[in-house]
């Protein structure tokens, strides 16, 4: 009873954050248990279409001059997370297995004279996820990327360019059996 009466508080934080937010605007949106939205105060903006869903422990992340946007009828499943920097788009009746990520950046880094990383610089560019498209579980989407309309990115995959509208992509690996 507790924990049903903490996770329904919990919703209620998220949407008024949602809510109060002055670039953000979303339409029948769903949240489930322990969902959390990070807004940085100078986002550019954040719009989610009508009956989005996200289900639990989804974690999203707008930074300082970034752009969000979720079409309708999307579905979000458990552990997922959108981290972005920049811009990242979702096309209308996309859904999301468990655990797909999206990372509009990578972390800065030089290779000469000597390698070098930076853990607060950042390069970046945007996310484009067409329209009825679903992402299995597992699947990493990173910077650049532009995923056509009606595509089936297969559980496990890391998609790191382009992919054309219509298609499906599946991790293809080989399973070897040894007897012992």
């Amino acid at each position: 009873m507790l924990y049903e009466i903490l996770a329904k508080l919990q919703r209620k934080s998220q949407i008024s954050r949602l809510t109060k937010h002055p670039n953000v605007s979303f339409r029948g949106i769903k949240l489930g248990i322990s969902d959390h939205f990070i807004l940085h105060d100078n986002l550019k903006k954040v719009t989610i279409g009508d009956s989005a869903s996200f289900r639990n422990y989804v974690h999203i992340l707008v930074q300082q001059n970034a752009s969000l946007e979720i079409g309708n009828n999307f579905f979000m499943n458990n552990f997922c997370s959108i981290n972005c920097l920049e811009n990242i788009s979702i096309g209308d009746n996309t859904l999301f297995g468990e655990s797909v990520k999206l990372y509009d950046h990578n972390h800065a880094y030089h290779t000469h004279p000597e390698f070098q990383l930076f853990p607060s610089e950042f390069t970046t560019a945007p996310i484009k996820i067409g329209k009825n498209c679903w992402l299995g579980s597992n699947v990493t989407v990173l910077k650049g990327v532009t995923i056509g309309d009606n595509c089936i990115i297969g559980a496990g995959c890391t998609i790191h360019k382009d992919i054309p509208p219509n298609t499906t992509v599946v991790n293809h690996q080989e399973l070897i059996f040894k007897n012992h």
